[in-house]
């Protein structure tokens, strides 16, 4: 298992930036990948973006696709979001997501941090 831990959340106005910030502590030697879900209220949670460690590759969902950049450290275990041009429909509870080698999709999750755009 793989602790997360976010934060960086807020209130921002539409048009503004925040930047999300994940710490991640215990098996990271097995980490495949790190990323960002988010989950607007009332509804189901949904990917934002990815990164993997061994080629830093990354993948955005496509609401957020040119606004938002994932970014990673592996030797210390940390994964970023820039979030720029927010959107009132941005705002939701956003998790920070780990997927080890043997998973077949993200396993470990953070607790959240509250993203709140104001119109």
């Amino acid at each position: 298992q793989v602790q997360l831990v976010e934060s960086g959340g807020g209130l921002v106005q539409a048009g503004g930036s925040l930047r999300l910030s994940c710490a991640a502590s215990g098996r990271t030697f097995s980490t495949y990948s790190m990323g960002w879900f988010r989950q607007p209220p009332g509804k189901e949670r949904e990917f934002v973006a990815s990164i993997t460690w061994s080629g830093a590759v990354t993948s955005y969902g496509n609401s957020v696709k040119g606004r938002f950049t994932i970014s990673g450290d592996s030797v210390k275990n940390t994964v970023n979001l820039q979030m720029n041009s927010l959107k009132p429909e941005d705002t939701a509870v956003y998790y920070c997501a780990a997927r080890s080698w043997t998973d077949s999709s993200f396993g470990s999750w953070g607790q959240g941090t509250q993203v709140t755009v104001s119109s």
